[in-house]
Formats: structure tokens, C-alpha cells, sequence
């Protein structure tokens, strides 16, 4: 359970590695997944940045993809429809550049059928505000939220947090207080890789956001302590391979995980990491899913 929402199962593909859902459906069972979040959608189409994109790094993954999307009316029109034909859980991920484009475009997604929740990427830089990012202040991000909840009337509204921050804590606290559903930690972490002989980065972008196992330990420590300071469920998200992974987010406090970068390599390991993860509680004889959520977090204040 996040809130309100029940999932068959606490995984769930992360955004901007699974497309609309509808690319993976050959590969993939969707109904077998605890669902999946769309990848970023905006007020208007966009091109995104230029390649190349993605550049592997030692245990993890640089991506500088710009938030290429088809625009919100679009996915209502020609995605949407066809995600109705499967019974997985649509989590639709939200992004802008100012606050009237988040709440526009949960507008235009409340008029359709098929979502069961709204996931808010405050990570994106607020043009209104000299380019800084929603995230990284709490005031910014109780205003953005704000204006989301009162757009969101049919469905829970998730907030994708940011890791680049000083206190993960004092924007989880105002994001729950302007009305957050419940919370995605974290993000990527801003990085990047060059090339020396020729001077020039690795992707098509000069920077890029890091990705995959290297990142697992800072984002479990992000977990516990959102955990610690907000009531809302909290979604883990940082370098997921594996069942034990899963049960380590669960244990300081994430109650479902989203599997991203991990993805990319093998389409097919949400439903793996499912099958380890059912054998693992199974073996343990001791705990379930549920009494396993927050254990670490709990015995460890």
C-alpha cells in the first residue's frame, strides 16, 4: 500500500526507463508488476538534448536526456488508450518550468481514465526564479506542491525529491505539509564524464544525471531519514539490481522501490527481482513484505 494506492506487488519500473509502458508490453508482462511511472510529461512536445545520451560509468549510468516527451495531450490521446488494455498500475510523472506547468498539466490528466497517481519531478529549474530548482528550497517546493494538490482532486500526488540538497528532511517536511500523497527518494545525481584526449564530454550534454548501484548507499541514507522526518509513504529509487536490494530500501523504510537504471541492461529484471524477492521472504520464514518495511529504520532512530 502507498496511502490509499494498493499494488499488486512493491515494484514498480522508474521513470524515464520504461517510455509510456507500451514499448516494453512485448517484453515485459505489465500486469505482473507492482505498475510503473511514465516518463516526464510537460504542458508542451519536447525535442531533449542532444546525443549521445547515455554513457556507462563504473557500477552506474550517466543520462542527459532532457526530458524528451510528447507533451501531456498527446499521451491522453495516443498512449493512454492503449495502457487501458492492461491491468497494471499507470503512474503518471509530472514536470514544468513553472508552477502554472505542473498544474496544468495534471489538469488536462485529470480528464482521462486510467491513472492511479501523479508523480511530481521537482527537480526541474524554475525559470521564474533565475533557473533554480524547485526542489532545492522548501519554499519553492510547498508552492509548486501546492498549486499540484489543488489540480490533483481524483488522484494521490507523489513528489520525486531531489538528492541535491543539504537536508532532504526540511523539503520532505514542507512538501507533506503543501499536501504530498507520499514521496519518490531520489532522483539522479548531477555527474558527469569527458573525454581528455579530445577535450569534449561524453554525452551530447556537458553534464548528465548518475544512475545505478553506485549511488544505493547515499539514497538508502536518504530513505531513513525521510523516513524518520514525514508520515507519508516513501518509494525507493537508486541502484536496484537485485532482491536483496529491494528488501534493504524496505528495511530503512521505503514501503514499495522503483527499479531504473537496471533496466537498461535487461528489460525483463522487474520481474526477476520479483521472483527473488517472493523466494527471499519465503526462505526467511520470519518476516513479510509488510513487517519488513521500516524494520532497520524503527530499531535504528
Amino acid at each position: 500500500m502507498i496511502g490509499a494506492l494498493r499494488l499488486r506487488n512493491p515494484i514498480l519500473a522508474a521513470s524515464g526507463t520504461f517510455g509510456y509502458g507500451l514499448e516494453f508490453s512485448s517484453l515485459v508482462d505489465l500486469n505482473s508488476i507492482g505498475g510503473f511511472v511514465t516518463k516526464g510529461l510537460s504542458r508542451e512536445p519536447i525535442e531533449g538534448a542532444p546525443g549521445p545520451r547515455l554513457f556507462v560509468t563504473p557500477s552506474g549510468m550517466l543520462n542527459a536526456v532532457g526530458l524528451q516527451n510528447i507533451g501531456v495531450r498527446a499521451f491522453v490521446a495516443e498512449k493512454l488508450p492503449l495502457l487501458r488494455k492492461f491491468d497494471t498500475t499507470v503512474i503518471a510523472n509530472v514536470f514544468g518550468y513553472a508552477v502554472e506547468d505542473y498544474a496544468e498539466v495534471i489538469r488536462v490528466l485529470e480528464d482521462a481514465e486510467g491513472l492511479a497517481a501523479y508523480e511530481l519531478n521537482i527537480s526541474c529549474p524554475n525559470v521564474q526564479k533565475g533557473g533554480m530548482q524547485f526542489g532545492g528550497d522548501p519554499g519553492l517546493a510547498a508552492e509548486v506542491i501546492g498549486m499540484a494538490r489543488k489540480a490533483a482532486v481524483r488522484r494521490p500526488l507523489w513528489v520525486k525529491l531531489s538528492p541535491l540538497v543539504t537536508d532532504i528532511t526540511l523539503i520532505a517536511r514542507a512538501a507533506e505539509e503543501a499536501g504530498a500523497d507520499a514521496f519518490t527518494v531520489a532522483n539522479t545525481y548531477p555527474a558527469m564524464a569527458v573525454d581528455s584526449q579530445n577535450a569534449t564530454s561524453r554525452l551530447g550534454s556537458s553534464t548528465g544525471g548518475l544512475s545505478g548501484p553506485a549511488i544505493k548507499p547515499i539514497t538508502l541514507r536518504l530513505v531513513w531519514e525521510t523516513y524518520k522526518a514525514v508520515k507519508s509513504p516513501i518509494i525507493g529509487l537508486g541502484g536496484i539490481e537485485t532482491a536483496q536490494d529491494v528488501l534493504e530500501y524496505l528495511s530503512v523504510g521505503a514501503a514499495a522501490v522503483q527499479v531504473g537504471t537496471a533496466m537498461f541492461a535487461d528489460p525483463t529484471v522487474v520481474e526477476c527481482i520479483l521472483g527473488g524477492l517472493s523466494t527471499a521472504v519465503s526462505e526467511g520464514k520470519r518476516f513479510t513484505i509488510n513487517e519488513m518495511s521500516g524494520r532497520f529504520a524503527r530499531e535504528n532512530r
